[in-house]
């Protein structure tokens, strides 16, 4: 059975990916320094699969302790969502972004190779297409990026092929993923970020149970239908199952790059519609100014992931919805309120 590090493991699509993990038959450690994550998510995750699942609170920029990680367990892989993710944010602390996310991953790479373990997944973005002429867009696009965010993830795209290149002994999925909204069956485990959202799905839930009066709406006169920005949203659980099948499909060395979406476009307006529909609830929203870094349009040519990995997106809008509202519904305060052992 082999044995996975799932870096930022404790956070949204970590969790759900370690759910996915387990029930394929991997062993699982994780690695958080939940800065933006919380330890009662991997409880809850416990609860689901039924495993205890080894917890270490590490930052990734630690080359101390992750060592001391790696001499416990013998790897044969890690999949590496550790990192910042806020667009907004990353324009005002660009430093921070480039610390966390690129330094963090050369320490790790490091660690990884110190120790022989050669197999790479790591959490990309779309944001590494830029402002896309064209859509949907493909793997074999040009690749710009309009904020730090974005652009930490594809200086790690360049350094682990450069990584590559070097040591044609690595294998590694780039995995440039889209919008992942929705949560896990049970209502047990959803996205929890601290404060105010950045994302626009957990904004429009908290909206609708209360916690929040409205939605700010970053823009309404881009060149869209209804002039609010498209994106692809992916259900978590299906971009947690592309995860388990990229890291199948590295059987030999290689850098395989797969776009993870729908292959769909929703407004910020039509997630409000769709939202109302599943909660049941009216979701107050302004308009406001754009957000610096983001974009009119983006969703995904999905046909490579299909070929390749044998994957596609199963769960429809609804779904994403009512699953996203079940855990908001149930967890109005996210995990502050722990409930299991």
């Amino acid at each position: 059975m082999k044995k996975i590090l799932v870096t930022g493991g404790a956070g949204y699509i970590g969790t759900h990916t370690c759910i996915e993990l387990i029930e394929a038959g991997y062993k699982i450690v994780v690695v958080d320094n939940l800065c933006n994550a919380s330890l009662e998510g991997l409880k809850r995750v416990r609860r689901i699969v039924g495993v205890d699942i080894p917890f270490y609170q590490v930052d990734v920029r630690d080359k101390v302790g992750l060592t001391k990680v790696f001499e416990v367990h013998n790897f044969d892989g890690v999949i590496h969502f550790a990192g910042l993710k806020a667009v907004g944010e990353s324009v005002e602390m660009p430093i921070k972004y480039y610390d966390t996310n690129v330094g963090g991953t050369f320490i790790l790479a490091e660690v990884m190779r110190d120790f022989d373990c050669k197999t790479f997944v790591f959490s990309s973005s779309a944001t590494v297409y830029g402002n896309p002429k064209m859509v949907p867009i493909r793997e074999d696009f040009p690749l710009s990026a309009t904020n730090p965010y974005g652009r930490s993830k594809l200086m790690i795209e360049e350094f682990l092929q450069d990584v590559f290149v070097a040591d044609d002994a690595w294998n590694i999925a780039l995995l440039r993923y889209f919008n992942p909204i929705g949560a896990h069956k049970s209502g047990l485990i959803g996205e929890n970020p601290n404060g105010v959202p950045n994302n626009l799905i957990p904004y429009i839930s908290q909206v609708a149970v209360g916690k929040l009066d409205k939605l700010n709406v970053f823009g309404g006169d881009y060149d869209t239908a209804d002039g609010t920005g498209v994106r692809d949203y992916i259900h978590v659980v299906d971009l947690a199952k592309g995860h388990v099948k990229a890291l199948q499909a590295l059987d030999e060395p290689q850098v395989l790059i797969v776009n993870l979406g729908t292959g769909n476009g929703y407004s910020v307006l039509d997630m409000v519609k769709a939202f109302e529909k599943s909660s049941g609830k009216m979701v107050a929203y302004k308009i406001v100014d754009r957000r610096a870094g983001d974009i009119a349009t983006c969703y995904a040519d999905v046909s490579f992931a299909k070929t390749k990995l044998g994957w596609q997106a199963e769960r429809e809008l609804d779904e994403m919805c009512e699953d996203t509202w079940r855990w908001q519904s149930q967890n109005p305060d996210g995990f502050l309120n722990e409930t299991f052992a």
